[in-house]
């Protein structure tokens, strides 16, 4: 765990310390165990840093997921925003990888639907928009959802999400 822990408590800038930690666990994907055994003691900015090391990974590449997502998806209902909303997006970088396993997100994000923060909604809306997009069992449970956010999310950025889906989803249905 050595390699891991000196980048997560070295004194570079929180910027440095993401870039090495993508470039680390890039290089060496074994190094995803020591994260994942890390992560629950963690100080809260070293587990957004952890978090959004692999949201900046399936950015990229999604499949790096493969060996995480379930971890990943068990954080967005972290009490940290910047957990909430980094794992939110690593769901939305890999649902259309893995649509089956990222809909284990469902209840989660539906939940951060109703965060205080903005952001937070705004990456449970796009997670959400993303399972739909890609898992079709999912998609006709979340499309009622999608209505009623839209009536009640008072942030325009947020509800936009959602109004796209939506628009995106009904040109699919019409285009078959």
């Amino acid at each position: 765990m050595s390699g891991f822990i000196e980048i997560v408590k070295s004194k570079n800038k929180p910027k440095e310390k993401t870039a090495l930690l993508t470039a680390a666990l890039k290089s060496n994907k074994a190094l995803i165990n020591d994260l994942i055994a890390y992560f629950p003691n963690a100080p809260i900015a070293d587990r957004g840093l952890c978090i959004e090391a692999i949201s900046e990974i399936t950015k990229e590449g999604p499949k790096f997921a493969d060996c995480c997502l379930e971890f990943v998806i068990a954080q967005i209902n972290d009490k940290a925003p910047r957990v909430k909303w980094e794992a939110a997006t690593v769901v939305c970088n890999t649902a259309g990888l893995f649509p089956e396993r990222a809909s284990k997100a469902i209840p989660a994000l539906i939940k951060n639907t109703e965060d205080e923060g903005t952001v937070v909604r705004w990456s449970a809306a796009k997670g959400l928009t993303e399972i739909a997009k890609y898992n079709l069992e999912s998609q006709k449970k979340l499309l009622g959802l999608f209505a009623k956010i839209i009536e009640i999310e008072e942030n325009n950025g947020v509800k936009n999400i959602y109004v796209k889906a939506l628009k995106a989803i009904e040109k699919g249905k019409r285009a078959k």
